[in-house]
């Protein structure tokens, strides 16, 4: 089917408030959040990538999506990086713990650079404040990461390193347990997906285009030797509530060239890449909603490129891909803003975020199963939206 699309509006806000709220408004079986990591130490100065001089701190944000429109409850300064997929904090099941990679930092020895970071930060989210309750280590680059539906494991795709880091997780402590060796360091392992019988896990691997099989056995994690061929650069990957696919995201070379998305067979004996759609320019954030139904896709669609560039666009997009059995077809899209990142839906699948790099905002749009809406809202957070997610549940 053909998308209509609107016209473009920009639908920014200026200035960001700090709100150092309690969470005990969340008590309750319906309490729901989204957590978004921030990035201070960079910027996008026309289509180039800059570290900020002096910048403040990276920041985590606590979303309440019971609030109509959502709100920000709690805001407190944890160290993130916009380097990797759009999947660099993740949510236990019950929402008590966020883990936050940092896949940066700032060049000690070189303010104008950035070199690997190593820390993987855990925040209580439950307590009142918000905080951080331990830092651990990593190995380097850490980028995207998954906590399994159990709420026991956790793994971290370490970009700079070729592997990935296991933790352990028991009540509040978060302990680690080893490293998988995947592939070189230039393979750029960059996010990681687990399925929801936590028995098997995928590695994407931008830097030589193969997604990488893992299997689990509780703490026990090893790397299967099975690899998948989706696309050019596969980056954001998300698995299905029922296990029954997977969705990957080939964010491709960057040189204009309209990008794919991929579809994995988890049920075929071995999974296999079953379709590929393209979707445009450079698709960071990929989810599928929690019912199994949608795949929402975060294309830049050239925002990120100077303007200068034949290839600029002045907003991204956000497009929804209906699932009709191994297949992919478009059923909606959206404007959102410059150089966006991660992408989230509620557990009910009606609200949809976004994460708008440039505008600094969590942009918030609302689905019926039908018709893709904007109504405006924005919530503001302290730095530029790195990664947004909810906690995957069992």
């Amino acid at each position: 089917m053909s998308v209509q699309w609107p016209r473009p509006g920009c639908g920014r806000i200026g200035g960001v408030l700090l709100l150092p709220l309690s969470l005990a408004a969340m008590s309750g079986a319906a309490a729901e959040i989204a957590v978004s990591t921030n990035d201070n130490k960079v910027a996008l100065v026309n289509g180039a990538t800059q570290v900020v001089r002096n910048p403040a701190p990276d920041t985590l944000t606590i979303i309440d999506l019971g609030a109509s429109p959502p709100k920000v409850l709690a805001e407190i300064p944890v160290p993130g990086s916009v380097v990797g997929p759009p999947f660099s904090v993740a949510l236990t099941p019950d929402e008590r713990l966020a883990l936050v990679a940092s896949a940066m930092k700032v060049d000690p020895s070189d303010p104008t650079k950035q070199v690997p970071d190593n820390r993987l930060s855990v925040v209580d989210v439950a307590a009142s404040p918000p905080r951080v309750i331990a830092t651990l280590e990593t190995g380097a680059g850490p980028s995207g990461l998954s906590v399994n539906r159990q709420g026991t494991l956790a793994l971290v795709a370490n970009r700079s390193e070729g592997t990935v880091s296991v933790f352990a997780i028991s009540g509040q402590t978060v302990s680690p347990v080893g490293k998988v060796a995947i592939a070189p360091a230039a393979s750029g392992t960059s996010h990681v997906a687990i399925t929801p019988d936590g028995k098997t896990a995928l590695v994407t691997r931008d830097g030589d285009h193969f997604i990488s099989m893992l299997s689990i056995d509780g703490s026990k994690v090893e790397y299967t030797k099975r690899d998948l061929s989706a696309g050019l650069r596969p980056y954001g990957i998300d698995v299905s509530r029922d296990g029954s696919v997977a969705a990957v995201a080939n964010i491709g070379r960057g040189g204009g060239d309209n990008d794919t998305i991929s579809l994995i067979d988890l049920e075929a004996k071995p999974p296999r890449v079953v379709e590929t759609v393209t979707v445009g320019q450079t698709p960071e954030g990929i989810k599928i909603s929690p019912d199994g139904k949608i795949v929402a896709v975060v294309t830049m669609n050239g925002s990120n490129k100077p303007r200068e560039s034949p290839f600029y666009g002045d907003a991204g997009k956000l497009l929804l891909y209906r699932i009709e059995g191994k297949r992919l077809l478009p059923v909606a899209a959206a404007w959102i803003g410059h150089w966006s990142q991660g992408v989230a839906f509620s557990a009910d699948g009606k609200t949809v975020l976004v994460g708008n790099m440039v505008e600094r905002n969590v942009q918030v749009l609302r689905w019926d199963g039908t018709a893709l809406r904007d109504l405006g809202e924005r919530i503001a957070v302290n730095g530029g939206p790195a990664a947004v997610r909810t906690a995957d549940k069992p």
